[in-house]
This record gives structure tokens, sequence and C-alpha cells, in this order.
């Protein structure tokens, strides 16, 4: 999903104010999304920024570092996506569960347009020393540590291997939503993951 999709119509009032690391930043996202990785080059980033190459080297020391900045930033939302789950849902793991099962799916529309910020940088990003792949791998990693505490907690079964259930199942319909073999997938992708985690023969604490 893209957390960021959602934009203000007008861009070059809004990117005016901005200071200048978050002005490149900004116009590295929307190059990233709408070009590839690959395909953008600095000067194209200079002057989506309205600043220059050298400005960029100034506070990015690579283009590759540029790439991994943005994709921890994009990180950090889904992220925050788990603090308000447990914020929203205090000592109900249940529903931080389906919470994070809504933010997905609620992001899916910007996926048909754009796709999913990871998926499309993994595609471009074969070597695994990227730093921007690492970026991604340390981020899946420490999500699905969350979502097994989180199914751990709910008292499910195997938490590890529902949590790669539900894994699946989240990662799966943002592909879908992506290639559009699948209408309906924010629908689906909830009752789904309802599915999983009221299954009869789990006891669980609410």
């Amino acid at each position: 999903m893209e957390p960021t999709a959602a934009r203000p119509s007008r861009r070059p009032d809004r990117v005016a104010k901005l200071p200048p690391r978050e002005r490149i930043l900004d116009a590295a996202e929307e190059l990233f999304q709408s070009e590839g990785i690959r395909r953008v080059g600095v000067q194209a980033i200079a002057e989506r920024a309205e600043t220059t190459k050298m400005a960029i080297y100034r506070h990015f020391e690579t283009k590759d570092a540029l790439v991994a900045e943005w994709l921890r930033i994009v990180a950090a939302d889904y992220q925050a996506a788990f603090d308000r789950a447990e914020a929203e849902h205090p000592g109900r793991p249940r529903e931080q569960i389906l919470g994070l099962a809504r933010f997905i799916a609620e992001g899916l529309p910007a996926l048909s347009h754009r796709g999913c910020p990871f998926i499309n940088s993994l595609a471009e990003l074969p070597d695994r020393d990227h730093p921007a792949r690492q970026v991604i791998e340390e981020h899946k990693a420490r999500q699905t540590r969350r979502l097994a505490g989180m199914c751990a907690e709910a008292g499910l079964p195997d938490p590890d291997q529902v949590a790669a259930e539900i894994t699946f199942v989240l990662e799966g319909a943002q592909v879908s939503t992506q290639n559009g073999s699948i209408d309906r997938a924010g629908e689906r992708l909830l009752r789904i993951v309802e599915g999983i985690v009221d299954r009869p023969d789990a006891s669980r604490n609410r």
C-alpha cells in the first residue's frame, strides 16, 4: 500500500514552502513512483525539486542513499499504522489486527494507479546489498514480528504461522490490485483476515 499517495492538488504552492531536503525527497517520491527508480536521474530530481544536483549531493551522498531514505520514510508510515492500531484498540489484539488489515484495504485504490513502492522497488533492485533493498527487508521483518506479537496476544495458536497467513493475504491483495486481477480486493481482504482470526478452534483473549 502507499500511505503517502494522497497529495494536495496545488503541488507547486506546497513544494515551495518545504525545506530543501524535504523538497528533494518529495520530488524523488513523485518521480520514483511515476517513472521508476532506474529511469529517474539526479538531474531530473533536481529540476523537479527546483534545485541543483550539487544541492542534492549535499544532503544525500549518492542517488542510492536518496532512494533508501525515501523508502525509510514510506516504511515509517507503515510502522505508524501499527502504532495507531495499538493506540486505538488498547488490550484488544484482534481489533488491532483488523485495524491493520483495514489500513491496507483503504490504501488499495492508490495501488491501482502507482503500485506498491516496496514491490516496485524490489523489482528494480536485484542486488541484495543495495541499501534501499536492505531498508525494505528490515522493514518487512519488523512488520512480521509485530504482527506475530499481536497474534500471540490474541491467543491464536501458532502465532508465527497465523502472521504468515495474514501477511500472504495482505501482500497478495496489494499485488492483485496492482495487476487488476481481483475486484473488490479491499472487501475480500477484510473478510479473509476476519476468517483467519475468528477460526472456531482458536482460543484467544479479546
